[in-house]
């Protein structure tokens, strides 16, 4: 019988927020654990005011070559206005509204949007702080 070393087990812990703010009122946020080991994030967007669970159990994972973002938009308001992603480096993406009603096609370079509706900001560079939807050059 061979004993599992626990020093080796990556254990997922929690790692940050990051609030989302409208006309600087918090009105969402996105939760973030990270692996020890891996150092692999894991991403939860919260609402304030919608009691909805979401359709996945466990920690979402992100596939290789992605990376979890936040696509806003320029024109929408509310609730209805960002979505969390899991954003490629280049090319087209497609992704689903906030309200489910439509999906978005847009240009992504660099892991940004490229887009006359919507912008996006990385989930990684802005952990533990605030981001002004209103404000697209306040994230990165």
């Amino acid at each position: 019988m061979t004993n599992a070393d626990p020093a080796n087990v990556d254990k997922t812990v929690y790692f940050g927020v990051i609030n989302i703010n409208e006309n600087g009122r918090t009105v969402a946020g996105i939760d973030i654990w990270r692996n020890v080991i891996t150092k692999e994030l894991f991403c939860e967007e919260k609402r304030l005011g919608v009691l909805d669970i979401v359709d996945y159990i466990g920690m979402p994972r992100i596939e290789k070559g992605k990376k979890w973002a936040v696509a806003v938009s320029r024109i929408r308001k509310h609730q209805d206005r960002w979505r969390l992603i899991k954003l490629i480096n280049h090319g087209r993406f497609d992704f689903i509204t906030s309200d489910s009603e439509s999906t978005i096609q847009v240009d992504v370079k660099d892991y940004r949007i490229i887009d006359d509706e919507w912008w996006s900001f990385l989930i990684e560079r802005n952990v533990n702080r605030a981001v002004e939807m209103n404000n697209e050059t306040s994230a990165s």
